[in-house]
């Protein structure tokens, strides 16, 4: 065996030496040269090492006549090679980017099938991450965007692994060549119009022909930008433990930070921390965005300001920031008569709602908030029911949600408000557990 088979195939094993121990190492294998190489240096190290199971994983997008025969090249490779094939049928939706729209189609199938304790290995290589520095820097993306594709991180179930970043396509090619691969070539490669394709066809062959070194130096400035990100998010950790202080209203299930904790920070600080704290919730805004972070901050006491994010909202009430998307930005749609009160009532797009203790006496019913309700409280008479919430100094948010438990037009309690929930001499309490979403992007 020659010195560059031995070399690249040393340097994946050891690449992937912390993996070792997952159930399943799924590649995904398009069929073009870096999935092809990668998919073969496995198979060959399977034959000599006790590898976690591998199989392949091909993503059909069917977005030209030409990928309709990529799954049966993928599907005879793998049967060479020993390792089974499950191909998956995506529809692309439709945007500004087919590129984008094509690698979120084809990120949401892997990240579906990736289970517990299982690992996806692409073939992304060193001049890939290169293009993306580039690329990103044009976009004029800060230095999360500019760490490049990070080597390993969650998906679904399991992690994502690309353990070819230290590897050159030159060394993809040489290898291919040596083991006589044939691959499939991606017509779209060679289309100037979209944006990777003209770095990489027009302007990186002339930026290597200067600097002989381009390549290597602007993966290794990803390299050195990831650990400044590192550095980032460890102080954003720093910043967060101190505004991720207990709230009255945790039972909400919605994330809130502490408003006075973040307003100490300075402002770059800020924008560190809750970029950090937004990254799992919603695509984060660009630099020209965060204005409505500083009218969200600065508004006064008595105003409800809201900043608006790709997926969902921040507002201000009771000196914290929450985080609404998903049910928290629709109404509840109504509930009407609880037939069995002794049951739990799930409530449409609002939860669910049950009575603890001894069940009142019907005919019940279950309502929301119109405005002029009255509620009779003992040894306080009638009280305007918008008078109680705001003492109770619930979130203007939740006002709309709250179940009101009535019997013939009477208001008998205001679900999980101490003092309003129920009959304590009677025994019983009216308990709401709001929608559980996932409050993560996939």
């Amino acid at each position: 065996m020659s010195q560059p088979t031995i070399d690249l195939s040393v340097r994946l094993l050891m690449n992937l030496k912390p993996w070792r121990n997952a159930t399943n190492w799924r590649i995904a294998f398009s069929g073009g040269l870096d999935s092809t190489v990668l998919l073969h240096l496995l198979a060959r190290l399977a034959k000599n090492h006790t590898l976690p199971a591998l199989s392949a994983i091909h993503v059909h997008h069917g977005l030209q006549a030409a990928a309709d025969a990529w799954p049966e090249h993928c599907q005879s490779v793998c049967q060479v090679l020993g390792v089974p094939l499950e191909v998956i049928h995506v529809q692309v939706g439709s945007g500004a980017s087919l590129e984008r729209a094509a690698r979120d189609a084809r990120y949401a199938a892997f990240s579906e099938i990736t289970q517990v304790n299982e690992v996806l290995l692409t073939g992304q290589h060193r001049d890939d991450q290169a293009e993306t520095l580039l690329f990103r820097l044009l976009r004029g993306t800060g230095v999360r965007g500019l760490s490049g594709m990070p080597r390993q991180r969650r998906l679904g179930q399991g992690h994502l692994l690309r353990p070819l970043l230290d590897i050159t396509r030159a060394e993809l090619e040489a290898y291919a060549s040596e083991h006589q691969l044939s691959w499939v070539e991606d017509p779209s490669n060679q289309d100037r119009h979209f944006a990777r394709n003209y770095l990489r066809h027009e302007v990186f062959p002339v930026m290597s022909a200067r600097w002989p070194q381009a390549m290597a130096t602007m993966a290794r400035s990803a390299g050195h930008l990831s650990e400044a990100q590192g550095l980032l998010d460890d102080l954003a950790q720093i910043d967060l433990s101190l505004a991720r202080t207990v709230s009255e209203f945790d039972w909400l299930g919605v994330p809130s930070l502490e408003l006075a904790s973040l307003a100490k920070l300075s402002a770059a600080r800020q924008r560190n921390a809750l970029s950090h704290w937004l990254e799992p919730l919603t695509r984060l805004p660009d630099s020209d965005h965060w204005s409505g972070w500083e009218n969200l901050r600065d508004a006064s006491g008595d105003a409800r300001p809201i900043w608006r994010l790709a997926d969902g909202e921040l507002q201000r009430a009771g000196g914290r920031i929450w985080w609404l998307s998903g049910d928290w930005l629709r109404s509840p749609l109504p509930a009407g008569a609880w037939v069995e009160p002794a049951l739990p009532l799930n409530l449409p797009d609002n939860g669910r709602l049950a009575i603890t203790g001894k069940i009142p006496e019907g005919p019940l019913q279950i309502r929301y908030r119109e405005g002029g309700e009255v509620m009779l409280l003992p040894d306080r008479g009638h009280r305007d029911l918008k008078r109680l919430l705001n003492e109770s100094r619930i979130p203007p948010f939740v006002r709309g949600r709250l179940p009101l438990l009535f019997k013939d037009g009477q208001l008998l309690a205001v679900a999980n408000l101490q003092g309003l929930d129920g009959d304590t001499a009677g025994g019983w309490n009216l308990h709401w557990q709001p929608s559980v979403e996932d409050q993560g992007l996939s």
